[in-house]
C-alpha cells in the first residue's frame, strides 16, 4: 500500500487524515492529528529537551513558532546541533512554488522561522523557487512561471533576509546557470526506482512525466555541492524548515544521501496554516476567500475574517481567528488571557474576530511597505549566482 493510499484509508472508527505534498484534508474540525502523523511519517516530536538545547546554543529564547508547537516535528535536529557544537557548520534550505501573483499568510510560516534560524546561527540560506513544478502541475506557461517567481521573491525578500547570506533561485533558470544542479538531480534519480517514487508520492500512469522526475529536483538543493560557488567541495549538512506535507521529498533523499557521500538532511516541520473556512484544510492560493493574501487591503482582511473565518464559540482549538493569533501575536501572556477568556465564554466570537483583524492589518500593511522597497535591482541581487558569506 502506498503512503498516499494510507492517507486515504478509512476504518470503522474514523477517517484518516490525508497529507500529501498536494492535498491536506482532515475529518476533524480541529485539523490534522499531528501525533498520528508523527508516528505515520516516523519523525520525532520537538520536545522540551530539544528546545532547551536550542536555547543553550543560541543563548536566547526560541521563536514563538517553536515554543507554541507550530513547528512540532523534526528529523535529526539533535544530530545537526551536536555537529554544530563541534564546529561543523550547516546551511538552510527552504522553498516556494510560485502559483499566484501574491503569497498568502500561510506561505510566510516557513520563511519566518527560516529567517530566525539564519539570524540565530549566522548561516547561509538557499531558497528554491519551484516554478518548474507549478508549470507541470498547474495551467501555467514556462514564461508565466518565471514571472511569478520574481513576484513571489519580492514577498520573500521583504521579510528582511540578509542579501550577503541568501541565494534565491528559479529552477527554470538555475538549471542552465549551474551544471552541478542537474548533475545532482541525475545522481539522485539514479538511486531511486519508479516503484519507490510511486510508493512515496502515489503517482499513476496518467500523471505527466515531469511529475515523476520532480522529486529529485526538490531534493537536489539539500546536497551542498549543488552550490559550488557557495560551498566549494565542502559537504555540509542542511536544515530544511518546511510544512510536514513536504517531508516525503526529503525522506526519499535521506535514504539516498549517504550512498552519495553526503550527510542526511535535517528537517523541522510546521503544522498547517488553516484555511479561513476551518482547520480541515490548509490555506490555499487557489481560493481567494480561503486565504489572506499579502496584497489584501485592510478592508479585505476585515471582510474575509468577518464573513469567511470559521468560529467555534468557546473552543479555541477549532477557532480560526484564534489560530491566526497563535501565529502572529507574539505576546504569550496576552494570548493566554485571550484563550482563557474565550474558552470560558467571557469573550464572544465577534470580539475574537476583531482581535485577529487588529493583529493582521498592521502586519500586512507593514509587509506591503517593505515590499515597495524591493526593486528589480534588489531581486536581481538575491537571485544572482555568487559567493555567500558562510
Amino acid at each position: 500500500m502506498t503512503e498516499v493510499e494510507l492517507g486515504k484509508e478509512s476504518n470503522t472508527e474514523e477517517k484518516e487524515d490525508i497529507v500529501t505534498p498536494w492535498d491536506v484534508e482532515s475529518a476533524n474540525e480541529t485539523g490534522v492529528d499531528y501525533e498520528k502523523l508523527i508516528k505515520r511519517f516516523g519523525s520525532s516530536r520537538v520536545d522540551d529537551a530539544l528546545i532547551e538545547k536550542l536555547e543553550k546554543i543560541i543563548k536566547k529564547p526560541v521563536h514563538h513558532f517553536i515554543k507554541r508547537g507550530i513547528f512540532f516535528s523534526h528529523r535529526d535536529l539533535h544530530g545537526l546541533l551536536n555537529a554544530y557544537e563541534q564546529g561543523k557548520p550547516f546551511y538552510l534550505y527552504t522553498g516556494r512554488g510560485p502559483s499566484s501573483e501574491s503569497m498568502h499568510l500561510g506561505h510566510l510560516v516557513a520563511f519566518i522561522i527560516t529567517k530566525w534560524f539564519q539570524e540565530a546561527f549566522n548561516v547561509p540560506l538557499v531558497v528554491q523557487m519551484s516554478d518548474d513544478e507549478k508549470v507541470i502541475w498547474k495551467d501555467l506557461t514556462v514564461e508565466e512561471g518565471i514571472r511569478l517567481t520574481v513576484e513571489n521573491a519580492r514577498d520573500i525578500i521583504a521579510l528582511g533576509f540578509d542579501p550577503e547570506k541568501t541565494f534565491i533561485f528559479s529552477n527554470l533558470c538555475f538549471m542552465g546557470q549551474c551544471p552541478e544542479f542537474y548533475k545532482n538531480i541525475v545522481r539522485i534519480e539514479k538511486c531511486v526506482t519508479y516503484n519507490q517514487v510511486k510508493g512515496i508520492f502515489g503517482f499513476s500512469e496518467a500523471d505527466k512525466l515531469g511529475k515523476v522526475g520532480f522529486p529529485a529536483v526538490e531534493a537536489a538543493p539539500a546536497l551542498s555541492s549543488t552550490f559550488p560557488f557557495i560551498f566549494g567541495d565542502k559537504k555540509r549538512q542542511v536544515l530544511i524548515p518546511c510544512g510536514i506535507d513536504q517531508d516525503p521529498y526529503f525522506r526519499m533523499l535521506r535514504d539516498v544521501a549517504p550512498r552519495l557521500g553526503y550527510p542526511k538532511p535535517a528537517l523541522i516541520h510546521s503544522a498547517f496554516f488553516p484555511a479561513l473556512q476551518g482547520a480541515k484544510s490548509k490555506m490555499s492560493a487557489s481560493d481567494f476567500n480561503s486565504a489572506i493574501f499579502l496584497t489584501d487591503t485592510a478592508d479585505e482582511i476585515s471582510m474575509k475574517l468577518n464573513e469567511h473565518a470559521f468560529s467555534s464559540e468557546g473552543n479555541c482549538d477549532a477557532d480560526v481567528p484564534y489560530s491566526l493569533l497563535t501565529f502572529f501575536m507574539e505576546d504569550d501572556k496576552e494570548l493566554e488571557r485571550i484563550r482563557n477568556a474565550y474558552n470560558s465564554g467571557q469573550m464572544s466570537s465577534a470580539e475574537m474576530r476583531k482581535l485577529a483583524i487588529d493583529c493582521l492589518q498592521p502586519f500586512i500593511a507593514q509587509h506591503q511597505e517593505k515590499r515597495k522597497l524591493v526593486t528589480d535591482e534588489v531581486v536581481q541581487q538575491f537571485m544572482t549566482v555568487r559567493k555567500l558569506k558562510c
